[in-house]
């Protein structure tokens, strides 16, 4: 949460603008969800006399100047790889140089990693930080490879061979995975890949997704939990108004799920959710606890100190008990559950807990079971990696050797890969950044190799190993055509989740009316 403080703010409206998503309001539009807010503004301050005055950037936080490239011979040439928020803002930041040119890999024919595919369609508000994303992508030192995997179309060596660095910003892709028995039967999986379906990723487009039942459990409390437990309780009506996938609206239609059960290990001074997410999901789902996790919330309450904790716990505090014969699907947070084994046959139909800390054993009937307990890195080839740690060793971003400790030129990291799945899509930004610097200082102080490979011909290796290739304007048409397809139906868009159908239409864009693209689309025209 950003507080800005009612006695050094003089009103300039600086932040507000700065915001790509319009999260940042004046208390006198905040609507009546929003009204907690001020309240748990107010108690992060300390109380002073009414006519203290601060000034007003006694509270800023200090900004890093922008690195300076130093004019060689050859302008700074950067691949990165992974075009989610944390490429986008690294895109950002080195573009602001003089000369530099960015090169983006991604393995999908679409960008923008979790922005896309991992945000709950029904916070439109949150995805709208692609525009600052589409913006960057325009600029002229600029270029897409999407549809593009390294390590299986080109290779660490080969983007060396074509830039002065190569900056991996590919995220935490897998799951951390719950080793109890039964979690594999049909009808358990992860709460990301549920979300990645909802959202129409073309990789789990065909996940088997049985809500006929009346239960769903999902292990782990996590703002993600919150996230699947909220629309899998929505208004079908209401989320058929976001770019929620085809497939997923329509299972929700037919859903028989009238109870969504977060569980989680730990007490409810430990819930994992922020506070935002909390109060989001109060004010707008029905949510309840059962008579003992009140008792372990009052509990909890009498001896809470830090401010944030407290506020969680008060709302905790104020929700029902369930008792109350239910008019919509609702959703109900236990604690002290620890997941001992799936129980069923041919597929899931129970979960059984041990009560943390005791011999009791609780059991809930469950048609699905998610679980939602982190993410984790994957190994890149080429790279070193630290499987303890889950991502790839570094420092400040500098990729290191671990058995030497010293940097491995020209490599770098950003975002999840480079710290953990910790933060926010904001917390991308400074993350980015101090790369971008210690990158642009190594440039600076002649550390970095130069390509050996002309320009030119790196669109021809692409072009040999990846004719089907998507560029920016192929992903611009690809962009067109969904929200012009959503807008008949009074929606943001409507997704593709199908790559074939994605490369029909980027193939139809005029700046990918390349020899390669002309290929493509002779071939595509010719399949149909």
């Amino acid at each position: 949460m950003l507080y800005i403080d009612p006695a050094a703010c003089v009103d300039c409206g600086a932040c507000v603008s700065a915001c790509p998503v319009g999260a940042i309001a004046p208390d006198s539009r905040l609507d009546t969800k929003q009204l907690p807010f001020v309240e748990i503004n107010a108690s992060f301050y300390p109380e002073r006399p009414a006519d203290v005055k601060l000034p007003p950037t006694s509270k800023l936080a200090p900004v890093l100047p922008a690195p300076q490239v130093r004019a060689r011979r050859q302008p700074l040439t950067v691949a990165i790889v992974g075009s989610g928020p944390a490429a986008m803002y690294a895109a950002d930041e080195l573009l602001t140089q003089q000369g530099v040119r960015v090169n983006v890999f991604e393995k999908l024919p679409t960008p923008y990693g979790l922005v896309r595919a991992g945000v709950a369609p029904d916070h439109q508000n949150t995805k709208r930080v692609t525009r600052l994303f589409d913006r960057v992508s325009r600029h002229r030192r600029f270029r897409f490879y999407l549809n593009v995997e390294v390590g299986k179309h080109l290779s660490h060596a080969e983007l060396m061979a074509h830039h002065h660095a190569v900056l991996y910003a590919v995220g935490a892709p897998d799951d951390r995975r719950l080793d109890i028995d039964g979690m594999g039967l049909p009808g358990t999986g992860t709460a990301t890949e549920l979300v990645a379906w909802i959202n129409g990723h073309p990789d789990f487009a065909g996940l088997p997704v049985d809500l006929s039942h009346e239960r769903v459990v999902i292990v782990g409390n996590g703002n993600v939990a919150l996230d699947v437990a909220r629309l899998l309780t929505a208004d079908p009506d209401a989320l058929a108004r976001t770019d929620i996938a085809d497939h997923a609206l329509r299972a929700f239609r037919k859903s028989a799920v009238r109870e969504v059960v977060i569980a989680a290990r730990r007490g409810p001074a430990h819930s994992a959710f922020t506070l935002p997410e909390l109060i989001g999901l109060t004010c707008s789902s029905d949510v309840v606890l059962d008579a003992a996790d009140r008792r372990r919330v009052i509990d909890a309450l009498a001896t809470a100190s830090d401010p944030l904790v407290k506020r969680k716990l008060e709302i905790l505090s104020t929700l029902g008990d369930g008792s109350a014969p239910a008019t919509r699907p609702r959703i109900r947070l236990a604690y002290q559950l620890t997941p001992r084994r799936v129980l069923g046959q041919d597929r899931a139909s129970a979960v059984e807990f041990t009560v943390t800390g005791t011999d009791d054993v609780h059991r809930l009937d469950a048609g699905l079971v998610l679980t939602s307990i982190g993410y984790r890195g994957k190994a890149l080839r080429d790279l070193p990696f630290d499987e303890a740690a889950a991502v790839v060793p570094n420092d400040a971003g500098r990729v290191v050797d671990p058995s030497t400790q010293r940097p491995v030129t020209g490599a770098y990291v950003a975002g999840w890969i480079k710290r953990g799945p910790t933060g926010f899509i904001g917390t991308n930004k400074s993350c980015s950044l101090q790369t971008v610097a210690a990158l642009v200082d190594d440039f600076n102080a002649g550390q970095l190799t130069d390509p050996v490979a002309k320009p030119s011909a790196l669109d021809h290796l692409i072009g040999t190993r990846q004719p089907e290739v998507v560029d920016s304007g192929g992903w611009q048409a690809i962009d067109a055509a969904e929200i012009a397809s959503g807008s008949r139906e009074h929606r943001p868009r409507k997704k593709f989740t199908d790559i074939g159908d994605m490369l029909a239409v980027a193939a139809t864009a005029p700046q990918q009316a390349t020899p390669l693209g002309r290929r493509l689309l002779a071939r595509l025209r010719a399949s149909s």
